[in-house]
């Protein structure tokens, strides 16, 4: 479990230089280091790194302040959260840190009004984890000679779970190998996940419908207060 933070202006304040302080009882994200620079986020916060559960949040800026579009209970690694840049690939923990969010995915249709380019999952649909493969964390159609099955994750298996989903670009743009591969915004299972962050379906739909590529939505995921607080992002 990370530390609390122990500066007492830390817990009144955020301050970033050159601007005035913030206080702590502002919107979340008026509160962090950084929101992606679009005008929607979603953040996602547990307790501690040990906890399994937390709140998703989604926000929209207007007029210059933050103001929460909705939230609902969310859950996260079955082993809690680690920092994005410490983690290692089955720990079962999700990832910390802000994240783009580059496409979206399901096994069933996009609901109505979904902005975000959305991919249907077929038979053919993998997600690559084997570590020695060139196609490491990445969305294949027809698994690869160099990606094994038991490396990977057949979409199609998880049903219910990826009914809507959201690709969360951890360890994406330049993956580092063992550090974690397929991190999504995703619909519950049946308890925690193993690494990525889940909430109910219903939630699942009306973030897809709210989220809007024009504005660049990142989601953030972290903490409280510690190493790994959501603030810090």
């Amino acid at each position: 479990m990370a530390s609390p933070l122990a500066s007492p202006l830390v817990a009144a304040s955020v301050t970033a230089p050159g601007t005035a302080p913030v206080s702590a009882g502002a919107p979340l994200p008026e509160r962090m280091a950084d929101t992606g620079g679009g005008t929607q986020l979603i953040t996602a916060e547990a307790a501690r790194t040990g906890a399994t559960t937390g709140t998703v949040t989604w926000w929209d800026r207007r007029g210059g302040r933050w103001v929460r579009a909705g939230s609902a209970p969310a859950r996260f690694g079955a082993k809690g959260l680690a920092e994005g840049s410490r983690r290692r690939q089955g720990t079962d923990t999700t990832p910390t840190g802000l994240f783009r969010l580059p496409y979206a995915f399901g096994t069933a249709p996009a609901p109505a009004g979904t902005a975000y380019r959305y991919v249907r999952v077929t038979e053919r649909s993998w997600w690559c984890q084997d570590n020695a493969s060139r196609a490491y964390n990445r969305w294949v159609e027809g698994l690869p000679r160099d990606c094994r099955a038991a490396e990977a994750e057949h979409l199609t298996t998880y049903r219910k779970q990826y009914a809507h989903a959201l690709v969360v670009a951890f360890n994406y743009d330049r993956p580092v190998r063992g550090r974690g591969a397929g991190i999504f915004l995703h619909v519950n299972g049946r308890g925690a996940t193993a690494g990525c962050v889940s909430v109910p379906a219903e939630a699942m739909r009306r973030i897809l419908v709210w989220a809007d590529p024009a504005r660049r939505p990142h989601l953030a995921v972290g903490t409280r207060g510690g190493r790994t607080a959501i603030t810090r992002y």
